[in-house]
């Protein structure tokens, strides 16, 4: 595959898409594999977070937007013209061609019938303790050199779980993250008091924020998600579970929320009355203060596509808190459709704002793009009913995760219903990647290859932030 060169931030957008016959009337269904060689590989791009931290000066500001790029020729079938759409502001650095510097997206499901969705992958399925060293791999054009093992991560992993490890994020970025965002948390917003201090430090969100994002151009950018993650957690914790939250009337409480993510057009008269509810607990000024740094960064279809998907996790909250309030065990299917909603989805889904780039929206709203997404969203959420399992047994009441329900709906022993919740991730996470190195090759627009690569990378470090995280997490004794 010839260097695709600068990533431009947008394209025409019936163009896009439609360059490898996926737009409108596009068959139902994830894109076929086309015969032949692998073209390119999809790869964690975790060598990006080394170096200096940059920090500048200012506070984030809308992010400059190229002309578009050449579209690379499609796979097959015609090209229908595109439509000319000038788009000003100056090109991007550079993005270096993505290489198979981590064995990532290709490593799908096994078993029969399933050799088809793959390409350059392994005749045997690789564990965590197969996956090759950074050395091992040939090094992309222009890539620096990755080191030659990175150290092992603190922490344990839960036995039997699919995951690729990763190298430990660069020091001095956690370091200044994690002191701008307790700034902010604390003095910006009030969204801590003093008592919850060592419950916010053991949180790690800088270490966190810095292993999913390698690639930010700077640490503005790390914020951009930082300060998000944050919010979210702050509206989960006081409306929903930790400090006082509670089911009863949590869809007012979350719709008032939301509007400081999805402003209200309202009358002169009662549009004041709006703007000040804003301010008037922590979750509201959190949403608030975080949505205006996303908006300086983002283009408005990043952050309406941020703010859709919030939609989403909010119906999750209300969907869980119904069940809650009735004393409901869902089934199982249930239960995994729910999670697909109340999860981790708005975290990677801004992956290309906080890399300093844009997929253009025609291209994430792919029925393709839309289920990589969803299930790396899936994946990672039931990693987090997995590493936080004894701390929600020891929580007050009955908390939902997927080994209590499998548990309670198929009959199973706690251990059991655990071992049998480990190998329902692993399904998804074989089904991600399947899912990823499909569409990379069906559509291989180097801007399709970044944020499907950004997306993997933050599936890794969301992963590792949960092994490492010892303060929140501890295994059961199942092993």
């Amino acid at each position: 595959m010839p260097d695709p060169g600068p990533s431009p931030l947008q394209s025409s957008p019936p163009a896009a898409a439609a360059a490898y016959g996926l737009g409108r009337g596009a068959p139902a269904g994830r894109p076929r594999v086309p015969a032949g060689p692998p073209l390119l590989h999809v790869g964690r791009a975790a060598e990006a977070a080394a170096g200096s931290v940059p920090v500048p000066t200012a506070e984030p500001v809308r992010l400059p937007v190229p002309a578009p790029g050449p579209v690379p020729a499609p796979i097959r079938g015609p090209v229908p013209a595109p439509e000319a759409v000038p788009q000003p502001g100056p090109e991007l650095e550079a993005v270096p061609q993505p290489g198979p510097e981590l064995a990532r997206i290709l490593s799908g499901p096994s078993g029969l019938g399933t050799t088809s969705l793959h390409f350059g992958r392994r005749a045997d399925l690789p564990g965590p303790a197969d996956v090759p060293a950074a050395s091992s791999l040939p090094a992309a054009p222009d890539l620096p050199a990755l080191p030659a093992q990175a150290a092992p991560a603190e922490g344990r992993p839960i036995p039997g779980l699919y995951y690729h490890p990763v190298p430990e994020p660069d020091p001095a970025r956690v370091a200044e993250v994690s002191h701008r965002i307790k700034r902010w948390a604390v003095d910006e917003v009030q969204a801590y008091p003093p008592e919850w201090e060592d419950q916010f430090d053991g949180f790690s969100v800088g270490r966190y924020m810095v292993a999913c994002h390698p690639d930010a151009p700077t640490v503005d950018h790390l914020m951009i998600a930082t300060r998000l993650m944050v919010a979210e957690n702050v509206v989960d914790d006081i409306y929903c579970e930790d400090h006082g939250g509670t089911p009863v009337g949590l869809g007012g409480r979350l719709l008032l929320a939301h509007t400081a993510l999805d402003p209200v057009h309202t009358t002169e008269e009662y549009g004041p009355a709006w703007a000040e509810s804003l301010h008037s607990d922590a979750p509201r000024r959190s949403y608030r203060s975080a949505m205006e740094y996303l908006v300086r960064a983002a283009t408005p279809s990043q952050a309406d596509r941020f703010r859709h998907d919030m939609a989403r996790l909010h119906m999750g909250y209300l969907a869980e808190a119904a069940w809650a309030e009735t004393d409901y065990v869902p089934e199982v299917s249930e239960y995994l459709a729910m999670r697909q909603f109340n999860n981790f989805r708005p975290c990677p889904t801004i992956t290309d704002t906080v890399g300093g780039y844009e997929l253009p929206a025609d291209l994430h709203a792919l029925p393709a793009m839309q289920r990589v997404i969803a299930l790396a969203g899936n994946a990672t959420t039931i990693s987090n009913d997995l590493y936080s399992y004894t701390k929600e047994l020891s929580a007050r009441g009955k908390h939902l995760n997927l080994p209590v329900v499998i548990a309670e709906r198929e009959g199973l022993s706690d251990k059991d219903a655990y071992l049998k919740a480990v190998e329902v991730h692993n399904e998804l996470m074989h089904e991600f990647e399947a899912a990823s190195a499909e569409l990379a090759a069906a559509c291989p627009d180097p801007r399709v290859v970044r944020f499907l690569r950004g997306v993997a990378v933050w599936v890794d470090g969301n992963h590792y932030w949960h092994m490492t995280n010892t303060y929140r997490y501890t295994l059961p004794d199942f092993w």
